[in-house]
């Protein structure tokens, strides 16, 4: 086995060369991870585990085929690539597949530093993140005697090596590490009932990662407030998103600015580029370039320069995201979006998705609200990305004269995603960061709440 993932990235890519192909690229990921899950006080799972795996994609008379192992041996590697010689030349020929365009590819002598990698967290022990995650759970129990149970806090971390290379010459690599820390409160209600709820933190420097008290005691006042949760009759009514659930609708629209759903015509963006589909409020980009965050890579799944991409801009939708596959399939460039993963081929998709902030603080995005839902918690899968149809359970809190009333539970919100993305009128100053998307809390006019 060849010890430096970039150099057997290279050796794969000029093996599938002599053997026929007429386009190649392998892609190298080496990962340890580490974790401890504790639960009431006691040490539940520990994890302490390492992979190493190889994918390979080889094009030959525009016929495709993606191949993978987690055996590395040199008998192993050159089984590998004649079986995706072999596969390709039973695939369907497709006019469009192939490696990015040369000039389109990353220069490996000029690529950023990111911050990607933290020595503190490759350093951390299985001791040291079983006591973080003690503590969280600890924190918990303390913050309010209503806290009855824990369903586990979990502390981990994880160093990847990823390295690519391909027959036009490119070659890079990068380490990377994260840590995560997270638990969900459990409170005992009325009838027997029970709420919870959860908080979690993940960064790619552990001195950024929350405290485990600050994670344990925001599980626990979000599980405490839910305490006496009640239904509420069906009515249209402002919604204010919470920051932590505004991060899935940017999800929602990170699925619809894709370059391959636009190919399939699965988006309610198509045909809307250049176009106010949003309030003026919102501006967003995909930014894989800021350092030390988890999204950020200096070139995509393909070896393409990663750059800024402005998504909306003042409401404006600007640019869907594309791989170089979908981008020929449309005509287009790629954005530099591709993501891949050890057996399967590049297709688009987000790095940082960040929302930009308002300048209004959280509190007084309700406070003028004669009626109206903050929303805390989204539950099911009911959007149609096609036609913006959006159908969800919730929870959260009834607001009156600009007063939280009380916790609301079993209710659904509903509405469609262009007229919800026009009706935001304001954007909080509470930026949260969430992994690699970023999102503040947001207000929109008027929303659908049904009561179950």
């Amino acid at each position: 086995m060849n010890e430096n993932p970039l150099s057997l990235a290279s050796d794969i890519v000029d093996k599938a060369r002599r053997l026929g192909a007429d386009e190649a690229d392998a892609y190298v990921v080496s990962s340890t991870e580490s974790s401890v899950q504790v639960r009431r006080g006691a040490i539940e799972r520990v994890i302490d585990a390492g992979s190493h795996a190889v994918g390979i994609r080889v094009i030959k008379d525009k016929r495709t085929a993606i191949c993978s192992t987690a055996d590395l041996t040199p008998q192993a590697i050159e089984q590998l690539v004649r079986d995706a010689i072999e596969l390709a030349a039973i695939s369907e020929p497709d006019q469009h597949a192939g490696l990015p365009d040369r000039e389109e590819l990353a220069p490996a002598a000029r690529q950023p530093n990111l911050q990607l990698y933290d020595e503190a967290i490759d350093a951390l022990s299985t001791d040291e993140m079983r006591d973080f995650a003690l503590r969280c759970e600890a924190a918990a129990f303390d913050y309010d005697k209503r806290v009855t149970n824990s369903d586990g806090c979990e502390m981990g971390v994880t160093r990847a090596t990823m390295a690519l290379a391909n027959s036009l010459g490119f070659g890079g690599s990068y380490v990377g590490t994260y840590a995560s820390i997270g638990m969900e409160a459990i409170c005992d209600d009325a009838e027997g009932k029970k709420r919870n709820d959860h908080w979690y933190s993940t960064e790619r420097a552990l001195h950024r990662l929350e405290t485990p008290e600050e994670v344990g005691r925001k599980a626990a006042a979000r599980a405490v407030a839910k305490l006496g949760a009640r239904k509420v009759g069906t009515t249209a009514v402002p919604v204010v998103w919470e920051a932590p659930v505004a991060h899935a609708l940017l999800r929602i629209i990170a699925g619809a600015v894709s370059g391959e759903a636009l190919y399939r015509r699965s988006t309610f963006l198509a045909e809307l580029e250049g176009q106010q589909v949003a309030s003026a409020l919102l501006s967003f980009t995909d930014d894989p370039l800021l350092p030390g965050r988890i999204g950020s890579r200096p070139f995509d799944g393909e070896g393409v320069t990663s750059r800024r991409v402005p998504v909306f801009e003042g409401g404006v939708f600007r640019n869907f995201l594309f791989d170089s596959y979908n981008a020929r399939r449309l005509g287009r460039k790629t954005t530099g979006a591709a993501q891949r993963g050890i057996s399967s081929e590049p297709s688009p998709g987000t790095s940082n998705f960040v929302m930009e902030a308002g300048q209004t603080p959280p509190e007084a995005l309700y406070a003028d609200i004669e009626e109206g839902l903050l929303l805390t918690d989204l539950m099911g899968f009911g959007v149609n990305m096609t036609t913006g149809d959006f159908s969800r359970g919730a929870q959260g809190f009834w607001i009156e004269k600009g007063q939280l009333t009380f916790p609301v539970t079993e209710i659904n919100l509903s509405g469609n995603l262009k007229d919800m993305l026009a009706g935001i009128d304001a954007a909080g100053s509470d930026l949260l960061w969430r992994g690699s998307s970023a999102a503040p809390s947001l207000r929109m006019q008027q929303l659908t709440v049904s009561g179950l």
